[in-house]
């Protein structure tokens, strides 16, 4: 019984989350292709999309959050604009500094990066 508690313990989050990703996105999980990052070219952060400032959770401290940020929840430190307000700042968490924009990531639109996002949080919780 111990598998199945620790099943249903894993699968609360993962519903919260999917529900989350629907409510922002207006789109289900299942919609998202998958893009080979292989054959992607070089690919620049797409203006207003904010993504990766929203679906992640992020454990480390983030100026005016300082016990990080859950997944689906707008990190406080992006604009009005969906710009990063501390990109380039020692402040920024390493987690941030560390993600870079990928065709894969991003796919074509903000849709399809907040939903990439949203499963790869699912896929890697604990």
């Amino acid at each position: 019984m111990a598998g199945a508690d620790a099943n249903w313990a894993r699968a609360r989050p993962r519903a919260l989350i999917r529900a989350l990703a629907v409510n922002a996105t207006g789109f289900s999980l299942s919609s998202v292709s998958s893009i080979s990052s292989s054959s992607a070219p070089e690919h620049a952060c797409r203006p207003g999309c904010g993504a990766c400032c929203i679906a992640p959770s992020i454990t480390s401290p983030i100026p005016g959050m300082p016990n990080g940020k859950p997944a689906g929840v707008r990190c406080i430190q992006l604009s009005d604009e969906n710009r990063c307000l501390i990109f380039g700042l020692p402040e920024r968490p390493s987690c941030c500094a560390g993600l870079s924009p990928s065709l894969e990531m991003c796919g074509s639109s903000r849709t399809d990066a907040l939903l990439w996002l949203t499963q790869l949080e699912i896929d890697t919780l604990p």
